[in-house]
């Protein structure tokens, strides 16, 4: 499981970060299945294997927390007995499995507060926390247009508009990233997710920083939400990933280089509100 996790962490078939983090840290659950000699072996294994699963995916604040939390709990605890420490790794893993889905929810019930009824609303990348706000608000009975933006060059936002496609009360429209100038006057509100916001920036999906600059530029609003493990201010360096230019271009690259990052990074001055678990803090 371990090493279906980290392929499946590095290929970006999970675009979440909450769903990531939950994933990497259920992973570690395979070496309580395993037999040990010692405590010291069990957790030198845990420890490697935390390590692993993190570098799948250094950017990912989350992450990063989340396997951390459950190596170092474990690996402070001293115990002398095997299967106490992994009863104490499992218990550990659903205590931080808990934390980061209850973390999502309260953040998107605190953002579903904040969306207008009848609002228009563009949103970029796919989120589920974002995904989450739209659907409790309209559970309440609210009623929303979307414009959703492709995410190239995965083209994760279609999957975003095929999850919105089935709400009734959303009306989703797939745009392309370059057009979000275009539709950008007609909304009332920018609603994204997030990796991470570290020291005053925020870092997603690539394509949200012209979004933003540009919603910023037209007087709309943009409200990032999510976890308030995801605000790091210390102990965390970001590291942006590059994937491969066949993402961009399959054929081959003659004569040019082809560039691939997978995040961009955004001044918080650009945006109106983020809202966390913690609720809403405007900026």
């Amino acid at each position: 499981m371990i090493d279906e996790t980290v392929e499946e962490i590095q290929e970006m078939q999970t675009h979440s970060s909450s769903v990531v983090a939950v994933k990497a840290t259920q992973a570690l659950a395979e070496l309580t299945e395993r037999e040990f000699a010692t405590v010291e072996e069990y957790v030198r294994a845990l420890e490697r294997n935390g390590s692993v699963l993190r570098q799948a995916n250094p950017s990912h604040a989350s992450l990063q927390n989340a396997v951390r939390t459950v190596v170092e709990d474990v690996s402070d605890a001293d115990l002398d007995d095997v299967e106490a420490v992994k009863e104490l790794t499992r218990e550990q893993i659903d205590e931080v499995v808990s934390r980061v889905e209850s973390g999502k929810r309260l953040a998107a019930e605190n953002a579903a507060e904040l969306l207008a009824d009848g609002a228009t609303i563009l949103t970029h990348d796919y989120s589920s926390t974002v995904i989450e706000a739209l659907e409790i608000a309209v559970e309440d009975g609210k009623t929303f247009d979307v414009y959703v933006t492709e995410a190239r060059p995965r083209y994760i936002g279609r999957k975003t508009v095929r999850v919105l496609a089935d709400l009734e009360g959303v009306e989703p429209t797939l745009i392309t990233d370059g057009a979000h100038g275009h539709y950008l006057e007609e909304c009332d509100r920018v609603v994204v997710g997030m990796d991470c916001i570290v020291d005053g920036t925020l870092y997603n999906r690539v394509g949200t920083f012209p979004i933003a600059a540009t919603a910023n530029r037209l007087d709309v609003p943009v409200t990032v939400l999510g976890s308030a493990a995801k605000l790091v201010s210390e102990g965390f360096v970001f590291e942006n990933e590059f994937r491969s230019g066949s993402e961009v271009m399959p054929e081959p690259a003659e004569g040019f280089d082809v560039e691939n990052p997978a995040y961009d990074a955004t001044p918080v001055t650009l945006l109106e509100s983020v809202v966390t678990d913690d609720g809403r803090q405007e900026l």
